[in-house]
């Protein structure tokens, strides 16, 4: 596979240390409010990387982080009186709660920031050591000046970050350059504190990341991910800490872009600012609507999302779950049934130019078509083409509804399809019509196939 790398800003080979094997660290939440489209975007793309190269034979380590103490925490439990263990619980469940209404795979190891102050003051102790760190009253800073290749990740010169600092970094006066920044804060009133060589305090954001990443993953792990909006200051200064620790830190660094609501970017003063919970309670389809639509634009390009946009990605979640209930209707057996080998090369050719998402699904779809017309005509590759589509959606994550998964109603939805097929068969198409009235006042869409009715919530 091939993937853009933001370091070297060229689409290289996805390189593993083992073969067969991928190590992926991904930047999680901070967890003190309700996750938004922005955390879906970025986690969904990491779920999707790492779904596919799994149904490439690939095995994949997952580790995603979870921040549970920062200034946001802090200031959260101060106004409602409560601590920063309790709101950092309380809204990480929220987070897994919609992870897993998202469909989006649990990381093989979620670990927290408060797990490993021991690792993080070791790591700060040898940047001290090394002369790339000192401290004073504030805290301990990192020397960027001393890291060769600050910033390689940004393709910007120390001269150029300097010139913009103030705009994404802390001006601090006791810092010795506007650039450097916090390994560890010291203790304030009233925050939760631990202690160090240093006095005590707190870890900055950055050395979280390094100290968990290096701990579980190993020196030179394969693939680091995250949102654009991570690459400076956080990713940029994660990768500071490891060089001027002398550690090899992440091969390969991939980012996905951001999204839009509406044509502008995602914010709450724009009034345009959605939840994931808030995405979810609007139509029970937008879950699957949301991942297909997200595969529909590269992970590099800015995501668009409206009301139309949403609409027609739902459409095509029915279309795959009508190409499965017929499917079922047509009595499909899919034991023993081999993907088309020649489809699986071409999905397989455009997803490893990049992660094409875009191209991919549009071979998923045009084997949806193929398959539905095979089945439509009872022709012998019918099963083929549908057992392709299938394999191909579930690279993706992407689940389909074949109707086997009985709702509340379905016993009185079958009893008027049912009636709705006797009124046609005895040429009362009064009847018929009243009936098809009925379904669709509940939302009940009918297609007549070949192989009889069959019916699907619109």
């Amino acid at each position: 596979m091939r993937l853009y790398d933001t370091l070297s800003g060229e689409i290289r080979p996805l390189a593993q240390r083992e073969p067969g094997k991928l190590s992926l660290y991904a930047c999680g939440p901070t967890v003190y409010d309700h996750p938004h489209l922005g955390h879906a975007r970025q986690a969904l793309t990491y779920d999707i990387i790492r779904r596919y190269l799994e149904w490439c034979g690939i095995e994949v380590t997952h580790v995603a982080n979870v921040t549970d103490i920062d200034d946001n925490i802090i200031n959260r439990a101060t106004k409602e009186g409560t601590t920063e263990t309790a709101i950092a619980q309380r809204w990480e469940a929220v987070y897994t709660e919609a992870m897993d209404a998202l469909d989006i795979l649990h990381p093989h190891e979620r670990p927290h920031a408060t797990d490993y102050v021991t690792q993080m003051v070791d790591f700060i102790q040898r940047l001290i050591d090394n002369d790339a760190a000192y401290a004073n009253e504030s805290g301990v800073y990192l020397r960027v000046h001393k890291v060769e290749g600050y910033g390689a990740l940004v393709h910007r010169s120390l001269e150029e970050l300097r010139d913009g600092a103030g705009a994404r970094v802390e001006v601090d006066d006791n810092k010795e350059d506007p650039l450097d920044f916090a390994l560890w804060k010291a203790a304030k009133p009233g925050e939760p504190t631990w202690s160090s060589p240093w006095g005590d305090g707190r870890p900055g954001w950055h050395i979280e990341c390094v100290a968990m990443s290096l701990d579980i993953l190993g020196d030179g792990f394969d693939l680091h991910g995250g949102g654009s909006d991570l690459v400076f200051p956080h990713h940029t200064n994660e990768r500071a800490e490891a060089v001027a620790a002398g550690r090899e830190f992440a091969k390969h660094w991939m980012h996905n872009a951001m999204l839009n609501i509406g044509g502008e970017k995602m914010s709450k003063s724009l009034g345009n600012y959605t939840t994931i919970k808030d995405l979810l309670n609007e139509h029970p389809l937008n879950g699957r609507a949301l991942r297909l639509q997200l595969l529909q634009t590269h992970y590099r390009k800015t995501m668009e999302l409206n009301a139309d946009v949403m609409e027609q990605a739902r459409e095509g979640i029915k279309r795959l779950d009508a190409m499965a209930r017929k499917a079922a209707a047509a009595g499909v057996d899919t034991s023993g049934i081999e993907s088309d080998p020649a489809t699986l090369d071409r999905f397989r050719a455009v997803m490893d130019n990049d992660l094409g998402t875009p191209e991919g699904i549009a071979i998923m779809f045009e084997t949806v078509r193929a398959a539905n017309a095979a089945l439509d005509a009872q022709a012998a590759n019918g099963p083929t083409l549908f057992v392709t589509a299938l394999d191909l959606a579930g690279a993706f994550g992407l689940t389909i509804d074949d109707g086997s998964a009985a709702g509340d109603d379905d016993d009185e939805i079958d009893r008027l399809v049912a009636a709705r097929t006797d009124a046609r068969a005895n040429k009362d198409f009064a009847e018929a019509d009243r009936l098809r009235g009925v379904l669709a006042e509940r939302s009940i869409i009918v297609e007549d196939t070949a192989n009889g009715p069959v019916w699907r919530r619109g």
